[in-house]
């Protein structure tokens, strides 16, 4: 099993930006020192509870202070970019740190309207663009046509397409580029995904398929513990999908959230708890093994969004300890 990282940096309540950054760092040094392939960052905006909004700054800074762990985006917004500044990006990075970048784009608007018009500098919408800008960052990066980004380095970097489903999956086999499944977003679509993309793949900027899966992961030292933390991410995500403060309940708030959750609330709760897998060691790995097999994936990014940065180590390392 091959196991990364997917960072959105969520803020804990109680401390500052800054000190997220700070954790993050060393939490991708953590990382490393488990096993961990890569660490990715994703790419948030018009949230309070979210500190990763460059994830090709966090790519640089993670790298700088690691010595061999990957490092990526999950993922830039394409569609409010220019390909050729991405792919510009994206070398720039594989010539600091060469063989260890993994460019990861994805479609999403990065927000509502009033968002999208400022991070596109007031272009129209480009989100029915995205397959073209796709195919055009990956004739770049694979340097194809006469305008080639620079640096021009000997190597390329990887580059991987997020996605929901089976079309996203189909557009990235197209191209010859890898693929991620966003479990932790929409599970019941990851079968089909999968499938269409090993069966749609033509050889390009890669060689052979390259897909990997993403999602929320807490595993405690046993289930009732990782039920317990696992509070402080239900609430969280209660709150970004309402557009309230999105920073990180302590466990002890959360649970009194979740003491007192409407019908309307429970019920999402519940949901979400489809996009995650919760448990001590033994449940977390059933599940993992569970859904592998279904996806025929044996390479996955994980999310823990706890507010006790002690408590996230330590489920990465239980996550880990499994599969060493």
């Amino acid at each position: 099993m091959k196991l990364g990282i997917l960072e959105q940096m969520p803020q804990p309540k109680g401390k500052t930006a800054e000190e997220t950054a700070a954790h993050t760092i060393e939490m991708a040094q953590y990382a490393e020192n488990l096993g961990y392939e890569r660490y990715w960052f994703a790419e948030h905006h018009a949230t309070r509870g979210m500190v990763s909004s460059s994830p090709e700054v966090m790519m640089a800074a993670a790298a700088a202070n690691t010595e061999r762990i990957n490092v990526g985006s999950g993922g830039i917004l394409l569609p409010q970019y220019s390909a050729y500044k991405v792919a510009a990006q994206f070398s720039q990075l594989e010539s600091l740190y060469p063989g260890r970048i993994e460019g990861g784009v994805g479609r999403s608007p990065g927000g509502g309207e009033f968002l999208r018009e400022r991070l596109a500098d007031f272009k129209p919408n480009q989100v029915a663009e995205y397959p073209q800008k796709l195919e055009d960052l990956a004739g770049y990066i694979n340097r194809e046509g006469q305008i080639q980004p620079a640096p021009r380095t000997a190597g390329k970097p990887a580059l991987y397409s997020l996605g929901l489903g089976e079309n996203s999956a189909k557009t990235a086999a197209a191209l010859g580029i890898g693929y991620v499944f966003g479990h932790f977003i929409k599970p019941d679509r990851g079968k089909a995904s999968f499938d269409a993309y090993r069966n749609s793949f033509t050889p390009g900027l890669m060689e052979a398929p390259d897909a990997k899966a993403c999602v929320f992961v807490v595993c405690g030292a046993d289930d009732a513990h990782a039920e317990y933390i696992a509070q402080s991410q239900h609430v969280w995500l209660l709150n970004v999908e309402k557009g309230l403060n999105s920073q990180v309940p302590p466990a002890e708030e959360a649970e009194k959230k979740m003491n007192s959750l409407s019908g309307k609330e429970r019920d999402s709760v519940e949901k979400n708890k489809r996009r995650m897998i919760i448990g001590g060691p033994q449940k977390v790995k059933a599940a993992l093994d569970y859904y592998s097999d279904l996806y025929q994936c044996e390479d996955w990014l994980i999310l823990c969004n706890l507010h006790d940065w002690q408590e996230k180590k330590d489920s990465f390392r239980r996550v880990m300890e499994m599969y060493s």
